[in-house]
């Protein structure tokens, strides 16, 4: 059952903010809190050693200081950052955060490019009446909570404690 829980607490906060982040331009502080809360619990239960888990929180915690950096410089939104550093706490300090990563900002640049190329058509979109939400056309930012709930799912199954989920369920 705790299996189960690992396998739907991630894509499941990561959906919540991809979804927000399009919707309001913002992402709730308590997804990026449950986030950090739930790989805290789950992460002795599936017998992650100490010096992974301590790892993993080098991994989030650096990862946090540079988006803090980026928020500072008015570059990154602030639950842009929360939430990338919530979720680089799922997958630690090596190759599966560099994954994480990749995926972030390869999908940030599409989502980018696209939201870009659509606001440059928004007179035709709202001409027509086509319903969309006002962060896609108008907005000034990018919702890059979609880009970072997009990368994390895709990097989720090289997650030590997805791993460590399957493997148990086995």
């Amino acid at each position: 059952m705790l299996e189960a829980a690992v396998l739907f607490i991630f894509p499941l906060c990561m959906s919540i903010a991809a979804i927000s982040d399009l919707l309001t331009m913002t992402i709730p502080n308590r997804v990026s809190l449950a986030l950090a809360v739930s790989f805290l619990v789950f992460a002795p239960i599936f017998g992650l050693p100490f010096a992974e888990v301590g790892m993993h929180l080098a991994g989030a915690s650096a990862v946090f200081f540079v988006c803090f950096a980026l928020f500072a410089l008015n570059v990154m939104g602030g639950g842009d950052a929360k939430l990338l550093a919530a979720a680089a706490l799922w997958f630690g300090f090596d190759s599966s955060l560099v994954e994480f990563l990749i995926y972030v900002a390869f999908i940030g640049g599409v989502v980018t490019f696209l939201i870009i190329l659509l606001r440059s058509q928004s007179s035709i979109i709202m001409a027509i009446g086509l319903p969309l939400p006002n962060s896609l056309v108008t907005a000034k930012k990018i919702p890059y909570g979609i880009a970072i709930a997009i990368g994390g799912i895709l990097a989720f199954p090289g997650s030590s404690l997805f791993i460590a989920a399957t493997q148990r369920a086995i």
